[in-house]
């Protein structure tokens, strides 16, 4: 990369493997960042005001799931402009179409293998200049 300072991706799932290996996958090429619920990721970025490149969400999570996540996410200034992904084994045709009209960048499905997460990455960093 011929930037100094490496892309920021922020993970959001509640699923360590998941996180692990997408955290694996992308480490090399960016900064990567961690939360395991909705709630540890809305306090870290407020807290910090901790400011992702792209944000890489989970859809199924407990206690706040990710289309309540990227609501909470939307509602911060700071974070209005960064384009959030949905990472999710929720394959149904209709919550694909809900996510495009909710602006989400992109839904990428689980499980992921490494070639296909990196490839959505950098076409998301291209389509959103990041």
């Amino acid at each position: 990369m011929a930037d100094d300072k490496k892309t920021k991706i922020y993970l959001i799932d509640d699923d360590e493997i998941h996180l692990t290996t997408a955290e694996l996958y992308l480490q090399d090429e960016y900064e990567v960042h961690k939360a395991k619920s909705g709630q540890e990721a809305l306090d870290y970025i407020n807290n910090n005001k901790f400011i992702p490149n792209i944000i890489l969400l989970d859809v199924m999570m407990p206690n706040m799931n990710g289309w309540e996540v990227f609501k909470k996410l939307r509602e911060i200034d700071f974070l209005k402009n960064v384009p959030i992904a949905f990472v999710t084994s929720v394959a149904e045709e209709s919550e694909k179409k809900k996510a495009g009209k909710m602006g989400i960048a992109d839904y990428i499905m689980k499980p992921f293998n490494m070639t296909e997460l990196k490839g959505r990455v950098k076409d998301i960093r291209k389509k959103f200049k990041v």
